[in-house]
Formats: structure tokens, C-alpha cells, sequence
């Protein structure tokens, strides 16, 4: 018996047991999420094939789900249309026609959808490449959080009402009246400033749904908020306007079922076993169920539904959530085969794709890797600061702040996490192609530069060493060194000045960017130059339009100190230097160090390829049953 067809069998089975003799209807729910315009599996930095990801993949896991009951809706939640080459080549290379479907929804219109949401990066190409896409979408969108500039109108279809003909349990046809609802974070206004300030406004996302539930419940028999946002804080500390509200979306009364995302994890899951309210067993959250099917299309989230008649209107009366993985990370095999018309609906999308990535830029004397970048100064992130002060240099040249030194902060976008033991930087040395700087820099981020202060430099990295944990010098060998839960895109490294990150001491700020540790001093020995750092010196930084307005949550930095506001990506900087480079020696300075701590080891995970790069006083303990393996550093 297929896998899938058994264990979506034992899904449905619990949920009519129990259930009284009176008509009932079976309705399955399907959510893919963070796509990320993998329509393939096609690793196009490593210009390969990969069947780890890809939604050609999820494609064969959503007909087989559909196979296995006799009523369904399918859902899609967002960052859909950025996220790797392909989505850049239809936005800027080659941009979509006035009319033409974007890739992506050719993919899903032979799959089929009933809705989608809009997420985060549907706004990184700006308002008017956003509209174009979706008034060529083949599905209904809704978001009923992002307004007018005003605030007084939504920007977007808030909500929808579907008319779903199903069969019930006695075979005869019924009617279901599901509401959809889509939120995203409204940190949008923030991480998008330049796209959209002045523009459109967005607003809290329970607020939001404290204020259309109870108007859509007047029509629906079932509500489903498709959710853009983590699952968040599940106790009083919750607060208005926070990225990720899914926890408190369950708790808005008349809300049954939250489809959610953006954070790239998987619920149901033994991660979220001893989260307050959450019973992975059943997939629900304060007792309402609910999905997050990780990203690129590796998972299929699925939600079983029990409705039955109360009164005129259909009720959920059980209901069970679980994931659908398309690859087996042990054997390392898919568990569903490609649907062969995904890539046949893409192909002209793809081959433009492949001709533009492999465009050569210059060429590379040595090779570069991320392995190591969150252990020591790293080549990557030094081409990126490289590229970025030249950059800025030329642009501030005559202007009041030209004087001014400027230093540039960067930070590993590739460095394993949650994306897998595969997700590094590995470029040989040769020619050094698109697909290459696009490794480098993965996202569409455009240059900024901000003026801080010396007092300011120290904070920013006082908040990017929240990415170690604590290490107790005269504890246990082998303590584990780096935070998992600390997204690597928030270590910025700062070039152009030297100091040194003592992770014996407590981290000043949270993982959210609260200070905790209000004494605590991660930063040492701080300089510019040859001489301790002047609280009061001005600096010129390097950053992008995340971070310059407020991104990460980092001290100082709010969008009001930006003085170069560029349009060019961060990437099209990187290929400006290399270019006129011609032959690049990626080299990092060592600007930045690990506090030596004497006796004692630590342990930090990498791809099992780094072994053939290690630097000194870094061995190779084991490679683990996830995939990555585990280094040692010993002093």
C-alpha cells in the first residue's frame, strides 16, 4: 500500500470514531507555504538538480493527498514570487508581460488552488510588480491586514467566501460555506520601507481579526486564516503587532483552522512537543487545528476536518493536522514523484533562468565557502563588506558624510539552519558566474548607509552575538557553541573594525532584540584603527534596506539615520566589484575573533564538506543522523 494512502488512512480513521450516527462530512485541507519560487527541485546556486525541495515535488504529494478523500480545498500562504533566481529573472531580467501568469501560478494552476495569501516577500519587487502578478493569478488572493496609506481601506480582497460542494457521509451533496482570511507581518512597513511607505499602512494582526471573524461567522460554517506568521508567544507577554501572532489567531473566537508560515519550520513536530498549548499528536494549538509545512515546498500540510450540522450550519466538531515530507532525510530519497507538468509549465521560465545565472562576472583565484562563517571572519562575508563599503565610497563622494569612515555590515545568509546540512556557500575557483553572486547575496535587498555612532557599532554587535549561546569556561567539555534559534541572517559581522565576541558572558539582547543582560558585554577589545572605538566618533555603515529600517530588531537603527537611500541590489554592488576587480582572491582580514577560553572545547555544526577546509584548532567529531556533521574547537 502507498505510504502516503496509509497514513492518510490512520489520519482519518480517529476522527469518525467517536463521532455520533448523524450525517457528517470529511473536509481535507491542504497548505503549501514559503515556496519561495522553487517550482523545481533545481538548486540553481549549485546549478543542479535536487530532490529535496521543489514544487514539482508537492505537486505529487497534493494529488496523492486529493486521491485519499472525497473532499478537499487547497491553499497557498505566501512568499510565493521571491526567494531564488527564478523569481528575480521574471521580476527584473526578463520581467513579466502586462497579462502574463508568473511561473508560479502557471505551476499551480494545473495543480489546482482555492485561495492563497500574500506573504512578506510577495513586496520586494515593489507594489506595481505585486499587482501585476496577482491580477494574472489563476486563484482568489486575500490579506486583510495591509490598508490604503490612510488606513481606511484595505489594499487587498480581506476575506472570501467559498461555496464548497461536498459529499457527506450518507453520499448525498452538500454545501459548505468556508470563510478565508490572510494576514501577513506588519512588519512590511519596516522591512520594505522604500517599496511602501507612503503608500500603504499595515495593522495588527489580531486586531484585524477580532474585527472581520465576527463579520465573516454571519455567513461561514467554517473560518480558515491563512496566516503569513509563526506561531509566537502563547502566554500574556504577547504583544500588539508582534510578527508572529498564529498562538493568539487561534484564540480569536470563531477562528477553526490557522494555515501558517513564514518561519520556515514544521508544525506538528517534536520541536513544538512542550509548547504551551500545542498538542502535536492532533496538530491543533489551544485546541483549534493548525499546519506549518516548513518551506520550499519540502512538506505538504494537511488538516482533517469533522463537520457536522448544528442547527442550519455546519460545525467543526474534530479535526487532526499533519505534514506530508516530500524527501526522506535518512535514505535520501523523495517519497512522492515529481508531477512531470510542473516543469513543462515552467521549462521557458527555467531555461531563461539557467542562461542567466551561469553569466560569467570575473574570475575567482581561489575557492570560497560559508562553512566556517559563524565561527571565525569569513571570505563570503568579506567579498559582500568589500563590495559594499566600494560601493558607498563612490556614492557619498562629495556629499557631507563623504568624509566620514565607513564600515559595512554583512552576514551569512547560507550557513546551514533549518534549510539543511547543504545550504552553505561552496563556489570553485574558475569563473566566477551570476548564479555565484547570487549565492552570496540570496536575497533582492537594496544598498543602504546609515550614520551611527561608536557607542551605536558596539550595540549592533552586541545584539549579533546573540547568535552564540552562553559557554561556561569551567564547565563540561564540548558545550555547544552556536543558538539554532538565532537566524543566521541577523549575525552581522561588522569590516573595518577589529574586536573580539566573549561568549563566556550572557547575551545583552533576546533573540527578538530586547535587552535582557542590561550589564552584559559580549564585545571586546573594540577598535577602529589602532585605538579603542569613540563612543562619540560618527560612522558611515554598509547595511542593506532591511536592516537600515529596523530589520532584526537591532539597536539604533529605525530608518531615520539613512543617508544613502540606493536603488541598486546589494548583488548588482557585488557584481560592480568584482567586475572591475577582474581576478578576485577571496580572503577575509580576521578583523573578528572568539574570545580564546584556555582548556576548554566547543562544539558547532557544518555541512560534512567543510572537512576538507578546516582551519586551525577545528576537528571533525561525527557526522550526525540529520546530515550535518559536528566540529570541535579547542583552546
Amino acid at each position: 500500500m502507498n505510504k502516503y494512502l496509509l497514513t492518510g488512512l490512520l489520519a482519518l480513521a480517529p476522527l469518525s470514531l467517536g463521532t455520533s450516527l448523524a450525517t457528517s462530512i470529511n473536509l481535507r485541507l491542504l497548505e503549501s507555504t514559503d515556496l519561495h519560487t522553487n517550482a523545481l527541485g533545481y538548486d540553481y546556486y549549485q546549478d543542479k538538480a535536487t530532490g529535496e525541495y521543489g514544487f514539482e515535488y508537492t505537486a505529487g504529494a497534493i494529488a496523492i493527498a486529493r486521491g485519499e478523500v472525497k473532499n478537499s480545498l487547497t491553499f497557498d500562504n505566501g512568499d510565493l514570487i521571491q526567494g531564488n533566481p527564478l523569481g528575480d529573472y521574471v521580476a527584473k531580467i526578463n520581467p513579466l508581460k502586462a497579462g502574463e501568469m508568473h511561473p508560479m501560478h502557471k505551476a499551480m494552476a494545473v495543480v489546482g488552488y482555492d485561495a492563497a495569501n500574500i506573504g512578506n516577500h510577495e513586496f520586494n519587487y515593489g507594489l506595481p510588480f505585486l499587482e501585476q502578478v496577482l491580477s494574472a493569478a489563476p486563484m482568489p488572493y486575500v490579506n486583510a491586514n495591509v490598508y490604503t496609506a490612510n488606513g481606511r481601506k484595505n489594499e487587498f480582497i480581506p476575506y472570501i467566501i467559498l461555496n464548497k460542494k461536498v459529499v457527506d457521509s450518507d453520499g448525498k451533496e452538500q454545501t459548505v460555506k468556508v470563510g478565508v482570511i490572510g494576514f501577513v507581518p506588519p512588519q512590511i512597513m519596516q522591512w520594505d520601507k522604500s517599496n511602501l511607505e507612503g503608500k500603504v499602512t499595515a495593522k495588527d494582526i489580531i486586531a484585524t481579526a477580532n474585527k472581520f471573524v465576527p463579520k465573516m461567522r454571519l455567513e461561514a460554517d467554517v473560518i480558515v486564516a491563512i496566516a503569513h506568521s509563526g506561531l509566537g508567544s502563547n502566554n500574556a507577554d504577547f504583544q500588539v503587532g508582534a510578527e508572529n501572532a498564529t498562538s493568539a489567531l487561534t484564540k480569536v473566537p470563531g477562528v477553526d483552522v490557522v494555515l501558517f508560515g513564514h518561519s520556515h519550520a514544521e508544525f506538528p513536530g517534536a520541536a513544538f512537543k512542550d509548547y504551551p498549548g500545542a498538542d502535536v499528536a492532533k496538530g491543533q494549538v489551544n485546541g483549534k487545528a493548525a499546519v506549518m509545512p516548513g518551506f520550499w515546498g519540502n512538506n505538504l500540510g494537511v488538516v482533517d476536518l469533522v463537520l457536522e450540522k448544528v442547527g442550519s450550519r455546519w460545525k467543526v466538531v474534530d479535526s487532526k493536522s499533519s505534514l506530508r515530507p516530500i524527501w526522506d532525510k535518512v535514505a535520501k530519497k523523495n517519497l512522492v514523484a515529481a508531477d512531470p507538468r510542473i516543469a513543462a509549465v515552467v521549462a521557458e521560465a527555467h531555461k531563461g533562468t539557467l542562461e542567466y545565472v551561469r553569466g560569467k562576472v570575473s574570475e575567482l583565484v581561489a575557492p570560497i565557502n560559508s562553512y566556517f562563517a559563524l565561527v571565525q571572519d569569513d571570505p563570503s562575508v568579506q567579498l559582500v563588506s568589500n563590495a559594499q563599503i566600494a560601493y558607498v565610497k563612490n556614492a557619498l563622494q562629495g556629499t557631507p558624510n563623504g568624509n566620514l569612515p565607513i564600515l559595512s555590515a554583512a552576514a551569512p545568509f547560507k550557513a546551514g539552519g533549518r534549510a539543511g546540512p547543504n545550504n552553505y556557500t561552496d563556489i570553485p575557483a574558475g569563473t566566477l558566474a551570476i548564479k555565484n553572486v547570487a549565492d552570496l547575496y540570496v536575497f533582492p535587498n537594496t544598498v543602504k548607509a546609515v550614520v551611527i555612532t561608536g557607542a551605536n557599532v558596539k550595540e549592533w554587535l552586541e545584539r549579533s552575538a546573540g547568535q552564540f549561546r552562553r559557554i561556561d569556561p569551567s564547565g563540561a567539555k564540548d558545550q555547544v557553541l552556536v543558538d539554532d534559534s538565532f537566524p543566521t541572517y541577523n549575525f552581522d559581522v561588522m569590516d573595518g573594525v577589529t574586536y573580539e565576541i566573549d561568549v563566556t558572558q550572557p547575551s545583552k539582547y533576546d533573540g527578538s532584540g530586547k535587552v535582557v543582560n542590561a550589564g552584559a558585554e559580549r564585545i571586546k577589545n573594540l577598535k577602529f584603527g589602532s585605538a579603542p572605538i569613540d563612543p562619540a566618533a560618527k560612522f558611515v555603515v554598509a547595511t542593506n534596506n532591511y536592516r537600515a529600517s529596523g530589520g532584526g530588531s537591532f539597536p539604533g537603527l529605525d530608518g531615520k539615520n539613512i543617508v544613502l537611500d540606493a536603488p541598486d541590489e546589494n548583488r548588482q554592488a557585488l557584481i560592480q566589484y568584482f567586475t572591475a576587480q577582474g581576478k578576485v582572491n577571496p580572503s577575509a582580514d580576521g578583523n573578528w575573533k572568539l574570545t580564546p577560553i584556555p582548556g576548554q572545547s566547543v562544539i558547532f555544526v557544518s555541512s560534512p564538506n567543510a572537512e576538507k577546509y578546516l582551519p586551525a584548532g577545528v576537528v571533525k567529531v561525527k557526522v550526525r543522523d540529520d546530515g550535518f556533521a559536528e566540529y570541535r574547537i579547542s583552546w
